[in-house]
C-alpha cells in the first residue's frame, strides 16, 4: 500500500488528506512538526512526503532539502499560502517534485500525488534506483500566485541550473527581462554578470560594436578600442531583448556565436573565445517570422532550446493584487512617502481594466498614483480618467445581464446587442452635438443606416443624453461630480 507523509501543523490536514483518496488505498502519515519530518522518512520510507512551507516550527524549503538530502528519490510536493517567484524557483530547482498554492486544487493535488507514486516506484525499481525565503522588495521581483505564472515559476527553475539557451515569448510590459535575471540569479552564474542588450534600439553598425566590440580606427568616430557585451559577460549571461528586430547579417553574426563560442571585434583579426549563456526574447512570432524567411532558421533552433511563454496581465488578473501591493509598496519607498492601500473602488477599477500595456502599464499607472497622493490610501481620483472610463464597461454590462438574469430573459444575446448599441450611439452622438452625418463617419457606417439604428432603438438627440445618463451612470465607487466620466461605450 503506498504512503504518504503529510508535514503540516493544521491538525485537520491529515483527515482532509485520506478523503482525497476514497477509492485508492494510500496510507496517510501525519506530521504535525517540521522537525519530525526527517525522522518519519528514515522511519516509514513513504512513497510521497506533502511539506507545508509554514509549518511554525521550520521553514519548509529547509525541511524538503533535509527530506531530499536524506532520500532524493521521495518525491515532495510542496503547499503554501504564500505562492511567491523565488520559492517557487527555488523548490523546483532544487528538485521538488511540484509546487502548489493555497487554497489547494484538490484535483490536481490528487493527480500529482498519484503521478508521484507512480513516480515512487518507478525509480525503486531496480533499473532505476537511486543513490542515496523571500527576497526584500525589489524593482526585479517577478509577482503572482496565478497557475500561469506558476508555470513559469517552475519553467524558469527547471531550466535555470541547466547551461542551455532560453528564449522567452510574451507581449511588450509582461516582465521578460524580470525572467531574464531570474533565470541568471537561480543558475551557477549567478555571481557572474548578466548583461542586457535591447536589439530593436541600436543601429546595426552600433548594436554590432555593442555586442562584439571594436578595435581602435574600425571606423570613423572608434577613437579607441571597446570590448563588447560577449566579451565582458563571459562565464554569466547575456539577455537579447527584442530579438526578433535583429537584422538578416546581425543574425548570420550572432548565429556563428553560439555555434563556435568565438568571434571578432570590428575592425580586428583576432579570434576571441567567449563562454556566455543566452537568453533571448521576443514580443513577435518568431515561427511566422521563419517560414516568412524573415529570421534564420538555424538560429531560432539555437536561441529555442527552451521556451517559456509570459501571460499577458489580462488573463491573470488574479494577480492584480498582488501586483498593486507590491508596486505600491515599492514606490512609497522609492518616493520616500509613508505606506499606502488601494481603495477597495480603485483595486475593482485597476482589476477591471484590460492592460494593454502589460505590467509595465500597471507600474507607471501607480507610480504617478503614487505621486498624486494626499494620504495613505489611493482612491478613484489618482487614476487615469480614460482608465476609468474603460473599466467602467464591465460593471455597466455586467448590472444590465443580471437584471435581464433576474427577470427570465430568453433573448439576452439580442437585448445585450441592443444595449451595447445604445451605449454606442448615444455617446457618438452627444460627441458630435447630434450632428448625424459625423456621427455616421466616427462608427464608419451609411447615414441611411445610423437613421435605422436610431428609429430601431428608440433615440432622438434629446433622448441620446438622457440614455447615457441613466445607462452610462458610473459603477458604485467611481464619482458621479468633480468630473464626468467618460460613457462605457468608449471601451468598445
Amino acid at each position: 500500500m503506498p504512503s504518504l507523509l503529510v508535514v503540516d501543523d493544521d491538525p485537520a490536514s491529515a483527515p482532509a488528506f485520506r478523503r482525497l483518496f476514497p477509492d485508492v488505498q494510500v496510507t496517510v502519515l501525519p506530521a504535525g512538526k517540521a522537525g519530525d519530518g526527517p525522522d518519519l522518512v528514515a522511519r516509514y520510507q513513504p512513497d510521497v512526503v506533502v511539506v507545508d512551507t509554514n509549518v511554525a516550527d521550520q521553514p519548509g524549503l529547509e525541511l524538503f532539502r533535509r527530506i531530499h538530502r536524506r532520500d532524493p528519490a521521495i518525491p515532495v510536493i510542496l503547499t503554501t499560502a504564500d505562492g511567491t517567484a523565488n520559492a517557487t524557483i527555488e523548490a523546483i530547482a532544487d528538485g521538488a517534485f511540484d509546487y502548489l498554492s493555497k487554497p489547494l486544487d484538490f484535483d490536481k493535488l490528487r493527480e500529482l500525488v498519484g503521478q508521484a507514486i507512480k513516480s515512487r516506484k518507478l525509480v525503486c525499481s531496480p533499473e532505476h534506483s537511486v543513490g542515496g525565503s523571500d527576497q526584500p522588495i525589489s524593482s526585479d521581483t517577478l509577482v503572482g500566485s496565478s497557475l500561469a505564472m506558476q508555470d513559469v515559476y517552475k519553467a524558469i527553475g527547471r531550466v535555470a541550473p541547466k547551461k542551455v539557451n532560453v528564449l522567452i515569448l510574451g507581449e511588450s510590459g509582461t516582465g521578460k527581462e524580470l525572467v531574464a535575471r531570474a533565470i541568471q540569479q537561480h543558475s551557477p552564474r549567478a555571481a557572474d554578470p548578466l548583461l542586457a542588450v535591447n536589439c530593436a534600439a541600436i543601429p546595426e553598425p552600433l548594436l554590432e560594436s555593442e555586442l562584439f566590440g571594436h578595435e581602435k580606427g574600425a571606423f570613423t568616430g572608434a577613437d579607441s578600442q571597446r570590448i563588447g557585451k560577449f566579451e565582458q559577460c563571459s562565464g554569466g549571461t547575456l539577455f537579447l531583448d527584442e530579438v526578433g528586430d535583429m537584422t538578416p547579417l546581425m543574425q548570420s553574426k550572432v548565429l556563428r556565436v553560439l555555434q563556435e563560442g568565438r568571434f571578432e571585434r570590428v575592425g580586428g583579426n583576432k579570434t576571441i573565445a567567449t563562454d556566455v549563456r543566452t537568453v533571448a526574447a521576443t514580443n513577435r512570432n518568431l515561427e511566422q517570422m521563419v517560414a516568412a524567411g524573415q529570421f534564420r532558421a538555424d538560429l531560432y533552433y539555437r536561441l529555442n532550446v527552451f521556451s517559456i511563454q509570459l501571460p499577458p496581465l489580462r488573463e491573470r488578473t488574479g494577480d492584480i493584487r498582488l501586483l498593486v501591493e507590491h508596486f505600491l509598496a515599492l514606490f512609497c519607498r522609492e518616493l520616500d512617502r509613508s505606506p499606502c492601500q488601494a481603495s477597495p473602488e480603485a483595486l475593482d477599477a485597476l482589476m477591471r481594466y484590460a492592460w494593454p500595456g502589460n505590467v509595465r502599464e500597471l507600474q507607471s499607472v501607480l507610480k504617478r498614483a503614487v505621486l498624486q497622493l494626499g494620504g495613505p490610501v489611493l482612491t478613484l481620483e489618482s487614476l487615469p480618467v480614460e482608465l476609468l472610463a474603460r473599466a467602467a464597461v464591465a460593471p455597466a454590462l455586467d448590472i444590465f445581464i443580471d437584471e435581464r438574469l433576474q427577470a427570465g430573459s430568453t433573448g439576452l444575446y439580442a437585448e445585450a446587442a441592443a444595449f451595447m448599441d445604445r451605449l454606442l450611439l448615444t455617446k457618438v452622438l452627444r460627441h458630435t452635438g447630434g450632428n448625424q452625418s459625423q456621427a455616421a463617419k466616427i462608427l464608419d457606417i451609411t447615414r441611411g443606416t445610423l437613421r435605422s439604428k436610431i428609429r430601431e432603438l428608440g433615440i432622438t438627440i434629446h433622448q441620446a443624453v438622457d440614455v447615457e445618463a441613466r445607462l452610462g451612470q458610473p459603477p458604485p465607487g467611481i464619482p458621479a461630480s468633480g468630473r464626468h466620466p467618460p460613457s462605457p461605450v468608449a471601451a468598445r
